[in-house]
């Protein structure tokens, strides 16, 4: 059965086109630079066509993980899900940056059992038990999802920003809170904890319902996953990037996508 599955998700994989998804996923803060002892924040998630426009889906989040200055983790007040937006506020109550991320990852199988169409998602450790021994036309995909933000209250610090090596991950060497129109910015992007080299990253200004030209930004990672960006305009920006892998002997095919948000100041 191991080697059934991994051809045909392999297949599966190949017959997907590598374009990003239609909706696109976002984490958007109040504020990413605040001053002072203590501060609030809110922020708003969903997917949308255009970034930053609450108009399709609230984002689900069951996967929310804030890690703090310190590099502990606390907890979201307020939290919220209506029809098109996701709400939840944090408390600053360190000094330093926060990293906000909503991240969700498994195994997701279909398959036919007496002709009859079926499908599982969970944890890859208990994929085995789950898929009958008779299933046929079985297609399983590994993903890895995260999308996320940053807020720094007082000196930025980069605790929170170590990478877990799981998915595709920003590592910045530009601070994500010390942005400038104008100025150039670069960053490193990780796959599972390795540079992911020659990924197409889009980078899309917030404001598109008030404009006609939607001025997105392709770039590509160099061999060691970095890019830099030179900043056209303030506001807030989003960062996208997605890779498929086809499955390869016992490896399932997978499938993982970022989706970030920075503000450039003036």
């Amino acid at each position: 059965m191991k080697k059934s599955l991994a051809l045909i998700a392999a297949l599966a994989v190949l017959a997907v086109p590598m374009s990003a998804q239609a909706h696109r996923q976002w984490l958007a803060p109040t504020s990413t630079v605040l001053s002072g002892t203590d501060a609030w924040v809110g922020f708003d998630g969903g997917s949308s066509n255009g970034v930053f426009i609450a108009d399709h889906n609230a984002m689900n989040l069951d996967g929310l993980v804030i890690t703090a200055p310190d590099g502990t983790t606390v907890d979201a007040e307020n939290k919220m899900r209506a029809r098109y937006r996701s709400t939840f506020d944090l408390h600053l109550t360190q000094q330093g940056t926060y990293r906000i991320a909503n991240v969700s990852g498994g195994v997701m199988v279909s398959y036919k059992q007496n002709g009859e169409q079926k499908r599982w998602r969970g944890a890859e450790a208990d994929m085995a038990a789950n898929i009958p021994a008779d299933a046929t036309e079985v297609v399983a995909t590994r993903s890895n999802n995260r999308t996320e933000t940053f807020v720094t209250l007082g000196a930025p610090n980069a605790t929170a920003l170590a990478p877990t090596g799981q998915g595709i991950e920003l590592v910045p060497v530009t601070h994500p809170n010390d942005l400038a129109a104008g100025e150039a910015a670069t960053f490193k992007f990780l796959r599972d904890g390795q540079p992911a080299a020659d990924l197409e990253v889009t980078i899309a200004r917030g404001g598109t319902r008030y404009r006609d030209n939607p001025e997105e930004i392709t770039v590509r990672t160099g061999a060691d996953g970095s890019f830099t960006v030179t900043w056209p305009e303030p506001g807030m920006y989003w960062v996208n990037a997605a890779v498929r892998t086809a499955a390869s002997g016992d490896q399932l095919a997978s499938n993982a996508q970022y989706n970030g948000a920075v503000e450039v100041l003036p």
